[in-house]
């Protein structure tokens, strides 16, 4: 063998150590140069060259959790996974570390938490372990006690902990952070390029008791109340994001971008409709406390009704409404710009969603066509993760809502800042069977993956279990025996290029626990779970990213003569953000669910995708999310309510809107340009929808949307253009006359306003 193939082959050798290369890859590219193939076979076996991921570069930090069997709103389900109850969150988990060189450290039992055997006062869980960018320190939550006899204490909360001295001889620290919300269930903690804490509670929106729990739009079951924010120097937590139903796994890109998994379930109460009304009725306003008047009915005003509720839709020409999963989206690390991952949408990962109406043949059933760049539909992304390795390229998990545990099928797709959404492909890391339950699987199906990440060398790893089945407790609620056993392991590419698991990565083995549930002794021996692996490693910051007003509302300010920051102050100070649509008449050149021949009632300004029926509209009609829906009966409600629709009636925002005579409630003009502006309510969950001169509504939001004090959001339309619109024009980038009329309200107002408010 001559010098330069030999010199070739290390040099391979040592790329196949570092990047983790399969060798099946390797050897389909050189199948016809035998000789490279003994050669890298002789320096994998002298040479200690590892192959297929098992190389693992970094120490990873990663919790144990007791196993609970049961998936529905418990540790590890896909919704409400964040009580500290003893029922739904077992004890005797812990935080670990494993180094290089596979040891591992018990990182809060050196503290001093949690106990063995028994759990009692000062038992623990632990989950969502963060690295901070310098690689020194971690966060992460923890749950301490359980009863210490049967019937004993049920309040038990999660709270925030920061953990350092987990390097090779240093002494661990665990300090609780301080100022993070009392009694409440907080997790999920991230640090921000400024070294605030984002994380998300269940705390309510409205920080009031009476509102505890915020139900979900779902189940009614308690959810988490969206991101929050702790600044470590002011001591203030603030709402970033209002989630009706939970936002899940946050995470800060490399970009800046704060990304997480959200629940989208804008859809009306299935728990509470006309004809499956479980002893649910309204609040008339958003309760305080018990002395709130009720009513004994259960009407919604937004969206429209769900396709079960024939009696509703019954003479109307709606098709009925429903959306229900779980997608990525986006925020500046102050809140502000809510968004989907790049503005992706429906159109882009789903299979499936059907017309609003059934009376216009213009309008389709959305099934996505060969020319789709992307051919994998995917329903949900759970446990995003950003490639460290690849700007912009996510790991996720595509798995059912139940019966796995928030395991499933691996998947990954790219979405650097500003990539077009309507390009995105997605990418099957392990075989598409992996999605979904089977009691006769096929080959493929190798079990179920959850909280995967890509390491720095390229190795992805997760926590995996080979069980294909549905969960379920194979033994009794007393003496438990889990069907799932998940370990964290790394994969590789088997010959068919789906990524498989490997050998654990620990050696951990059983433990005997036992502890009341809280009225049931429960006893149990056997494996705990590893989850949510994380690399120890020093990174990057990222920028800190905020809102900037963009170029065509600062030409109104400018041509308005009205300082920008003076306004936002302002909307600061009245806890608002205005909210600019620059032309209502368009719509991405996809959507083609709801109505996309839109003209301004009146005007000759339109935007027409094809031949047919054209909707005159002449307001935008605001809603905004109110915790009024309560359950249980009137008479003695259970705690907490559901978050649904009412028209904009914000006190604040009513009293600075444009006063439009004979508007429908909460709503605005759309003007002749197509244009649209308001003062919307700030940290409280907002959506919308165009009306006809009769005030039929015609185009409907389909999501929630935050806004944080003093922004200021413009868009091109109601629905945003990801490319072109409909009639194949670029996003909109006019001066919208509304927005300019909304200023010169507010000039010819404002010293009412500083009289008032002491506004300077």
């Amino acid at each position: 063998m001559n010098k330069t193939i030999i010199d070739s082959f290390a040099q391979f050798a040592r790329q196949l150590k570092s990047t983790q290369v399969n060798l099946y890859l390797f050897y389909r590219t050189v199948k016809q140069k035998p000789l490279i193939i003994l050669f890298v076979i002789y320096s994998i076996l002298f040479n200690g060259v590892t192959i297929a991921g098992n190389s693992i570069a970094n120490p990873i930090m990663f919790v144990t959790q007791f196993p609970i069997a049961a998936d529905f709103v418990t540790i590890g389900s896909t919704f409400g996974n964040h009580s500290g109850e003893i029922s739904v969150t077992g004890r005797g988990g812990d935080l670990y570390i494993r180094y290089t060189d596979g040891s591992l450290r018990n990182l809060t039992q050196e503290a001093g938490f949690g106990m063995i055997g028994f759990q009692g006062a000062d038992s623990i869980a632990v989950r969502d372990p963060a690295i901070h960018w310098s690689g020194t320190k971690a966060l992460f939550s923890m749950v301490i006690g359980a009863p210490a006899e049967i019937f004993g204490e049920r309040n038990f909360f999660w709270q925030l902990y920061e953990i350092t001295g987990f390097g090779l001889g240093q002494t661990v620290v665990i300090t609780k952070l301080a100022n993070q919300p009392v009694d409440y269930n907080n997790i999920s903690p991230i640090y921000g390029s400024d070294d605030s804490i984002i994380f998300t509670t269940d705390m309510p929106r409205t920080k009031n008791r009476y509102n505890y729990p915020q139900h979900d739009e779902y189940e009614s079951s308690a959810t988490n109340t969206g991101l929050w924010k702790l600044n470590p120097t002011t001591a203030e937590v603030s709402l970033l994001q209002h989630s009706p139903s939970g936002s899940f796994s946050p995470l800060i890109d490399s970009s800046g971008r704060l990304v997480f998994t959200r629940w989208d379930h804008l859809q009306r109460d299935q728990q509470a409709s006309p004809n499956n009304n479980i002893d649910a009725f309204n609040y008339l306003t958003e309760p305080v406390d018990s002395s709130a008047p009720r009513v004994n009915n259960v009407l919604e005003i937004f969206p429209e009704p769900r396709g079960e509720e024939v009696d509703l839709l019954t003479g109307t020409n709606l098709e009925g409404h429903s959306i229900n999963h779980f997608f990525p989206w986006e925020i500046n690390q102050d809140g502000t710009e809510e968004e989907t991952l790049n503005h992706v949408g429906r159109h882009e990962f789903h299979s499936y969603f059907n017309r609003s109406l059934n009376d216009d043949t213009n309008l389709q059933e959305f099934i996505p066509g060969v020319n789709r760049p992307n051919q994998n539909s995917i329903l949900n992304t759970f446990m995003l993760h950003e490639d460290p390795n690849q700007d912009g390229r996510f790991l996720a998990i595509e798995a059912p809502e139940f019966a796995t545990h928030n395991g499933g099928q691996i998947i990954a797709f790219n979405l650097a800042d500003g990539d077009r959404p309507d390009l995105v492909t997605v990418d099957n890391i392990t075989h598409e069977s992996t999605r979904d339950t089977s009691d006769s699987p096929p080959p493929e199906h190798i079990g179920f993956s959850r909280d995967p990440i890509t390491m720095n060398n390229n190795t992805i790893i997760a926590s995996h279990t080979s069980e294909t089945r549905g969960n379920l407790n194979e033994g009794t609620r007393a003496n438990p025996q889990p069907r799932y056993a998940y370990r964290i392991k790394t994969y590789s590419m088997n010959g068919s290029g789906d990524y498989i698991p490997s050998s654990p990565i620990t050696s951990l083995g059983n433990v005997t626990i036992s502890y009341f549930d809280p009225d049931v002794l429960v006893s149990y021996t056997g494996p705990l779970w590893e989850l949510q692996a994380v690399e120890v490693i020093t990174t990057t910051t990222p920028p800190l990213t905020s809102s900037q007003i963009q170029t065509p509302e600062q030409l109104v300010f400018n041509e308005e003569n009205v300082n920008a920051n003076q306004f936002k102050d302002y909307l600061s100070n009245k806890n608002l953000a205005v909210l600019v649509m620059r032309d209502v008449t368009t719509r991405d050149t996809t959507d083609k669910q709801q109505p996309y021949n839109i003209k301004v009632a009146g005007q000759l300004h339109q935007t027409i995708g094809s031949a047919g029926k054209i909707y005159d509209i002449s307001h935008m009609q605001f809603v905004q999310g109110d915790q009024i829906r309560g359950s249980g009966g009137v008479t003695s409600p259970d705690n907490g309510q559901r978050v649904i629709a009412q028209f904009l009636h914000d006190d604040n925002a009513m009293a600075n809107n444009i006063p439009f005579a004979a508007a429908p409630t909460g709503s605005m003009e759309v003007y002749p340009d197509g244009s649209v502006a308001a003062f919307v309510p700030a940290r409280r969950a907002m959506a919308w929808q165009t009306l006809a001169p009769d005030a039929t509504p015609v185009v409907r939001e389909r999501y929630w949307i935050t806004f944080q004090p003093g922004e200021i959001r413009a868009c091109g339309g109601c629905h945003g253009v990801n490319d072109i619109d409909q009639a194949g024009n670029p996003a909109n980038t006019q001066k919208a006359e509304a927005f300019r009329a909304l200023l010169q309200h507010w000039k010819q107002n404002l010293n009412t306003f500083l009289f008032s408010d002491g506004f300077e």
